[in-house]
C-alpha cells in the first residue's frame, strides 16, 4: 500500500555533491518520521539523517556539517543533500519511514526503499 521511490544516487568524485530524493506514495495518513540509512560492505546499517513530522532532525556524527535533510510534506518527499563527499560515504542508501496509514491506526507502519547506490571515488 505504501511505496518509497528513491532517486539521485550515482558516482561522484571526492569533494563532490549528490542530492537524494525519496517519495512516499500510497495510503498515508501521516508520516511520523522519514530519513536515510546507509550500509557499506562489511558494516552495519546506520542512520544517516532523519526528520520528524515536527521538523526535528537527527544526523550521524560523521555527516554533520556536510549533509542536510529536508522534507516536502505536500509531496511526501524527503531529500538528502550531500556535500563534501568522502570515499567513506560510499554505501547503499536506504529511505525509511514510519507512518500511520489511517487515523485509527494503533501502530506505526515501517517501510523501506530498495536502496540507491552512492559511490564516491578518490
Amino acid at each position: 500500500q505504501v511505496q518509497l521511490v528513491e532517486s539521485g544516487g550515482g558516482l561522484v568524485q571526492a569533494g563532490g555533491s549528490l542530492r537524494l530524493s525519496c517519495a512516499a506514495s500510497g495510503t498515508i495518513f501521516s508520516i511520523n518520521a522519514i530519513g536515510w540509512y546507509r550500509q557499506a560492505p562489511g558494516k552495519q546499517r546506520e542512520l544517516v539523517a532523519a526528520i520528524t513530522s515536527g521538523g526535528n532532525t537527527d544526523y550521524a556524527d560523521s555527516v554533520k556539517g556536510r549533509f542536510t535533510i529536508s522534507r516536502d510534506n505536500a509531496k511526501n518527499t524527503v531529500y538528502l543533500q550531500m556535500n563534501s563527499l568522502k570515499p567513506e560515504d560510499t554505501a547503499v542508501y536506504y529511505c525509511k519511514t514510519r507512518l500511520r496509514r489511517n487515523p485509527s491506526d494503533k501502530y506505526e507502519y515501517h517501510y523501506w526503499g530498495q536502496g540507491t547506490q552512492v559511490t564516491v571515488s578518490s
